[in-house]
């Protein structure tokens, strides 16, 4: 059983900055995105305040994202990383199942990742993630390096509050066979 202390998530960085790029780019008519909630059971609840201080996860999550753009099929996960090295530890083997069943169905599946450290973010797509993952599987490193990523997939912040995702989408899509 997993558990979440309220403490630890407050204010994570790159939801808020990818939920107001979601409301944007629904405001604009160009994609419908939805956060998906992870279900929880509360365990503490803090009355006075009105909130829940601990919890445990109900079931196993899919996406933190899922919608439509233009009429394709979409779904990513947002991650945070500090440091240069991402584990793969952080993208979890019913998170993979998913999206490459996302996949199969002509969906794009892809994760946003937010390298704090140096304020860069990253549009990884569902086969660079697949290349690692399997690297990983046949005994290889379990982790990614941020020298090994594709230079064409950074993103810069756009007027310093929207994550362009979108534009990345259509370079993910120019580039499949």
């Amino acid at each position: 059983m997993s558990t979440w202390n309220s403490r630890g998530l407050r204010g994570s960085t790159l939801e808020e900055l990818i939920n107001r790029t979601n409301e944007r780019y629904g405001e604009l008519n160009l994609a419908l995105i939805q956060k998906i909630p992870t279900p929880i059971t509360p365990v503490q609840i803090d009355k006075e305040h009105r909130h829940i201080t601990l919890a445990y996860f109900d079931k196993i999550s899919t996406v933190d994202y899922i919608g439509a753009v233009q009429g394709i099929p979409v779904c990513f996960d947002a991650k945070e990383c500090s440091v240069d090295t991402f584990p793969l530890q952080n993208v979890h083997e019913h998170q993979m199942n998913f999206m490459e069943k996302f996949e199969r169905q002509g969906g794009i599946s892809f994760l946003i990742i937010f390298y704090s450290g140096r304020n860069t973010l990253y549009y990884m797509k569902y086969k660079e993630i697949r290349k690692f993952w399997n690297r990983a599987r046949e005994g290889g490193r379990k982790s990614f390096r941020f020298e090994e990523l594709t230079p064409e997939y950074f993103m810069d912040l756009k007027n310093n509050c929207f994550v362009p995702y979108l534009d990345y989408i259509q370079k993910d899509l120019d580039g499949r066979d």
